[in-house]
């Protein structure tokens, strides 16, 4: 097994913002006019787009949202866990791996409009997987909140918060 540095350096991935390291792999040529996309959409869109995403043991994905759905797809390394809330307030985890004993799956769906982060299963190792956005990523639809935002809309999440703000 390759180890994350080997990874970063043969993908040729950089830093994220909300943690870890990404490089975007696929955007459509094709567009989806605004006009023809929910209101929530502020200019057009590709059709889909794609990265590599790693993260490593020491770090995690901060808790952000999206205005599309996100499929994971799991790669190399430890398994990790994504947490999410729902924009109803409602805490869930998804397992996100190939040790179907421990209950992780190859590819996980995150809603549009939750907010998410991750943490890697195993602190010694990392998690090379793949996002995938339709319509098209586009950072006019990220949003990742300061911890002191997220605790007002989520006072009952605290410990999560705190673990997953930066």
């Amino acid at each position: 097994m390759r180890d994350a540095a080997e990874w970063i350096a043969r993908l040729g991935l950089v830093e994220h913002p909300e943690g870890g390291f990404y490089t975007e792999t696929y955007r459509s040529h094709e567009t989806v006019a605004r006009e023809h996309l929910p209101e929530r959409f502020i200019g057009d869109r590709a059709f889909s787009t794609a990265i590599y995403f790693l993260l490593t043991g020491d770090d995690f994905s901060a808790l952000h949202r999206i205005k599309q759905d996100e499929v994971w797809h799991f790669y190399e390394g430890s398994g990790l866990t994504i947490h999410v809330i729902d924009p109803g307030g409602d805490y869930s985890t998804i397992k996100l791996g190939s040790d179907m004993e421990k209950g992780e799956r190859p590819q996980a769906v995150v809603g549009a409009g939750c907010f998410f982060g991750a943490t890697v299963n195993d602190a010694d190792s990392y998690s090379l997987v793949g996002c995938t956005v339709a319509p098209g990523f586009d950072f006019d639809d990220f949003e990742m909140p300061n911890r002191k935002a997220l605790l007002e809309l989520f006072p009952q999440h605290r410990e999560l918060v705190e673990r997953l703000t930066r």
